[in-house]
């Protein structure tokens, strides 16, 4: 009784190579402004003082300017490096959650409370920020202004 082998080893590594070689995986880029919104969270919870986001593009900027004003975080700078920019954020420890809404829903005066309600933990504390016609502002300017707009994102 003899057992047959098919094949030689080489032959064996031939057809089965493709299968054992291991690919690099990169995180796939969604939406800069989810990624830039998630280093800042993710920043925050490690407890750093200072977080570096790249690429930067003019809705991050104008989103953190939103924070800034209501003092979630500290002072941010914009880096030319001639490519796409990077920020440096200081970060103040203030900020709880942050994130984005996806997809950017039409969101008209009436529905900014019901909103409100669903994203935010409470009336006292937290803000929507939405893109309008008049920029980029937080949902108490836009009730002020009597305009609706696209949901950005939120934080608190």
């Amino acid at each position: 009784y003899q057992r047959r082998v098919h094949g030689t080893l080489s032959e064996c590594l031939f057809f089965f190579a493709p299968l054992l070689v291991h690919t690099h995986s990169t995180m796939v880029r969604n939406s800069v402004l989810a990624d830039a919104l998630k280093n800042i969270a993710n920043a925050e919870k490690r407890g750093k003082r200072q977080v570096l986001l790249r690429p930067a593009s003019k809705v991050i900027i104008k989103f953190l300017r939103v924070m800034q004003r209501h003092g979630y975080i500290g002072d941010f700078e914009v880096i030319d490096n001639h490519r796409s920019h990077k920020i440096v954020v200081e970060l103040n420890g203030r900020l709880n959650k942050t994130g984005v809404i996806s997809p950017r829903y039409n969101v008209g005066v009436d529905a900014l409370e019901r909103w409100v309600i669903n994203l935010l933990p409470s009336r006292q504390f937290g803000f929507l920020v939405l893109t309008t016609t008049k920029g980029i502002m937080d949902h108490e300017e836009a009730r002020r202004k009597q305009i609706g707009g696209k949901l950005l994102g939120f934080f608190y």
